[in-house]
């Protein structure tokens, strides 16, 4: 009939426009998946739930305080190995470093005398070195980085032992640079190394996510050949990644030199598992092109909270690193399972 629009055939069916709040959701939520951080943050309440519930003071100042002590000293070097992995590379050797910056430091100011922010730059430069000399056989020889960083954690780890003997070198005297390194407290629990690694994982962040530089980590360790045929400078870009983890390393260890007072060769001997732990617990791929330097401070934090909520409620020490175990392969299937829903999602 005229003035009327077409019957609806029969049999089909109409469907319902969603209506905003639901359209609301679905966006909050495909736009929450999209945070690789998410994961982390889940893993962070879990443990933080559990150990409160087996001790009431796993809360308080004083071990929160200490959680993120412990965790700045590890998170330094995580972020290293973060910005390394997104660029499809890893460094084993970070905790030889690690032992020798710090070592390189206390035998400066101790046993010659050095001026304490002199011998603070020559410690972390020969450490910075050290990650660079990586890169450079890794780089030019095409030897996986695993086989040569694995290499370089015997080296170094026997010239820290060769250099003390195998002793460890303490600082007795008062020297403000240390301070000012790890000795000193923000508040009456948090060392102020924890404002440096505030501070590195900000200007890490901004670099990663805001500049061309942080385009070509990502593009380097996601599709190596792609960004090659863009110009993106792949070759140095994991070159600048070693150095900057190896730097970092060696800032790491004197961080804790300035904490502790003293360094130990022998010092550091898992730091290279837990920070490619942190690193991939924050969200990491194992194989590049991915990855969240919040999330690996996060991962870092994780890390420092399992270990000391393991010794309150009065744990083997041993068991702390079976809990890593467990929760890197755990965090490994959930990022695959994260990724999954992500690409059907979009």
């Amino acid at each position: 009939m005229d003035g009327q629009g077409p019957s609806p055939v029969l049999g089909s069916r109409i469907t319902p426009e969603p209506d905003v709040d639901t359209l609301q959701k679905h966006s909050f939520w495909k736009s929450l998946l999209h945070h690789r951080e998410i994961g982390v943050a889940c893993a962070l309440i879990i443990v933080f739930t559990v150990f409160f519930s087996l001790q009431k003071h796993f809360l308080s100042s004083g071990t929160l305080g200490d959680i993120v002590t412990i965790a700045a000293e590890l998170g330094v070097v995580a972020v290293g190995a973060s910005f390394l992995m997104i660029s499809g590379e890893m460094d084993l050797s970070v905790g030889s470093n690690f032992a020798f910056g710090g070592m390189i430091l206390a035998m400066l100011i101790t046993k010659q005398n050095w001026n304490p922010l002199l011998a603070f730059i020559v410690a972390i430069s020969c450490s910075a070195g050290i990650g660079a000399l990586n890169g450079l056989i890794t780089l030019s020889i095409g030897i996986p980085s695993f086989i040569t960083t694995l290499g370089a954690m015997m080296f170094w780890r026997g010239v820290a032992l060769y250099l003390t003997q195998g002793w460890p070198i303490s600082i007795f005297e008062d020297v403000p640079l240390l301070r000012w390194l790890g000795g000193g407290r923000v508040v009456a629990t948090v060392h102020i190394s924890a404002v440096w690694w505030l501070i590195i994982g900000v200007i890490f962040w901004i670099v990663l996510q805001k500049t061309p530089y942080g385009n070509w980590v990502f593009a380097t360790g996601g599709k190596r050949g792609a960004a090659r045929a863009l110009g993106v400078p792949d070759v140095k870009v994991k070159l600048i990644n070693f150095t900057l983890i190896g730097l970092l390393a060696g800032m790491g260890g004197c961080f804790q030199l300035g904490r502790m007072g003293s360094m130990s060769p022998v010092w550091g001997q898992e730091l290279a598992l837990e920070a490619i732990a942190a690193s991939v617990i924050g969200g990491n791929a194992l194989t590049g092109g991915v990855g969240s330097i919040l999330g690996t401070m996060l991962g870092a934090i994780t890390m420092a909270s399992i270990r000391i909520g393991l010794v309150m409620i009065g744990a083997p020490a041993y068991w702390y690193m079976s809990f890593v175990g467990f929760i890197v392969v755990a965090a490994v299937a959930l990022n695959v399972k994260l990724g999954e829903v992500i690409s059907w999602k979009k």
